[in-house]
């Protein structure tokens, strides 16, 4: 199963992008960053302003074009932080901009003590595809090797998404 890990991370090396990188090293899949055309602030009190605005308006900030087709793909794994309950914007973009109809989605998302509706979100706006249950992983300030999920829960999810990929 040809498989593509989408994901949006604040930071190059935050907790969605190093869960990601670990999901595509486990799944023998291609993985893409999704990256605004205007970046966040880099005072984070300021994105955390922003990103509360835009999650409550619905809002789909322009992002780059992709290096990878969505379209040449059978499943897509999207991962997102929780943002205000909800997905990170940035993910709302790529959802609404791409035909997921017939796809394989597999939702997962990082948060550091609220879930939110973020997997529901994702379900609701992957339009005609299979969505299959997401996973919520709590992660904190200090990356993946310090996280309230532990790692033997994370390895097993890696696990079984790597058996279902066929790898």
């Amino acid at each position: 199963m040809k498989t593509l890990v989408v994901f949006y991370s604040y930071s190059e090396n935050g907790d969605t992008a190093q869960l990601a990188r670990r999901l595509a090293d486990a799944a023998g899949a291609d993985i893409e960053r999704l990256e605004l055309i205007t970046p966040y602030p880099e005072d984070y009190d300021e994105v955390l302003k922003i990103s509360k605005t835009e999650v409550e308006s619905g809002a789909t900030p322009a992002i780059k074009p992709l290096k990878h087709n969505p379209a040449d793909y059978d499943l897509i794994a999207i991962g997102t932080p929780t943002w205000w309950c909800s997905m990170a914007p940035a993910v709302l973009t790529f959802m609404k901009s791409n035909d997921l109809s017939g796809k394989t989605v597999l939702p997962f998302t990082t948060h550091g003590g609220q879930t939110g509706n973020t997997v529901d979100d994702i379900r609701k706006n992957a339009v005609g595809a299979k969505v299959l249950s997401g996973h919520k992983f709590r992660l904190d300030a200090y990356g993946v090797e310090s996280h309230a999920t532990p790692d033997e829960e994370i390895q097993k999810w890696l696990d079984a998404v790597k058996a279902f990929v066929g790898k």
